[in-house]
Order: C-alpha cells, then sequence, then structure tokens
C-alpha cells in the first residue's frame, strides 16, 4: 500500500530527489544540472512510499496567490501502472485547495497528456521544449 507524505522537510526533498534521479537523470537522459534547482527549498514535495521506499513524487509551487504550479512530476518505472500518480497528484491538489490556492498550472511532457487529462487539466497555449523533451502547459481550476 502506497504511504503519501508532503511537506517541506529535509527527508522528503531527499526521497523526492531519489525517485527524480532515476526517472528524469537516469531514464529519460536530463543533465542533473537542469534537474536540481534552487527551488527545492521553497516548494511542498510530495513523496508515495512502497514499504519506506520512495517511487513516486510531485512538488508544487506557488506563483502567485491564485495559482501553483506542480513540478517534477514523476514515478519509478516498476510502480507505474497502479495509481501512484494519481494518488500523489490528489496530495498536491489537496495541499494546494487547503492552502487557498483555485489554479493550478503544471508543463506536461507531451507523452503524460492524457494522463492529466484523465485528472480534469486542460491544455493550453503552444507545445515548447524543455531539456530537450516536447511540452505543453496544462492547468486546472477550482
Amino acid at each position: 500500500m502506497l504511504t503519501i507524505q508532503s511537506g517541506q522537510e529535509a527527508h522528503l526533498i531527499q526521497q523526492a530527489r531519489q525517485v527524480r534521479e532515476v526517472v528524469f537523470i537516469q531514464e529519460q537522459g536530463i543533465d542533473a544540472s537542469l534537474e536540481y534547482d534552487d527551488l527545492d527549498d521553497v516548494c511542498t514535495h510530495v513523496v508515495g512510499l512502497l514499504d519506506s521506499e520512495p517511487v513516486t513524487t510531485a512538488r508544487l509551487r506557488p506563483i502567485d496567490s491564485n495559482i501553483g504550479k506542480v513540478e517534477r512530476v514523476a514515478t519509478i518505472e516498476s510502480a507505474r501502472g497502479h495509481g501512484y500518480g494519481k494518488d500523489v497528484m490528489n496530495e498536491v491538489e489537496r495541499v494546494a485547495k487547503h492552502r487557498g490556492l483555485g489554479e493550478l498550472r503544471l508543463g506536461a511532457q507531451l507523452t503524460a497528456l492524457p494522463f492529466y487529462e484523465k485528472l480534469g487539466y486542460e491544455a493550453f497555449g503552444n507545445e515548447f521544449l524543455d531539456a530537450d523533451i516536447p511540452h505543453r502547459m496544462m492547468k486546472k481550476t477550482w
């Protein structure tokens, strides 16, 4: 069973980075200098654990008083297909609503558009490259 934790504590940042290392740096070949930025300390991190091992993550960063940005959403390959990404996104939304945010935005890799659409996100704007990977912006309001 997946256990979800959220917060800004150092151990959550470290667990989130473990997942991001595997998914973004090792699997997708993204340069570590692009993956790790100075925003981790100001974000809320959501981490899903299976048997105490981090397998999925996302981070939430408020960009103004009403809008938050969801970033670094990742699930380790062996844990995909079990709904864990949805569980993490549900926790991100719960935290955002608790903080009074009315909208979430994210830059989705094109291959992930269907995943986010199922969660109620709508694509907007033009396609763009992030770390040489095609993306589209998406948003969800409530």
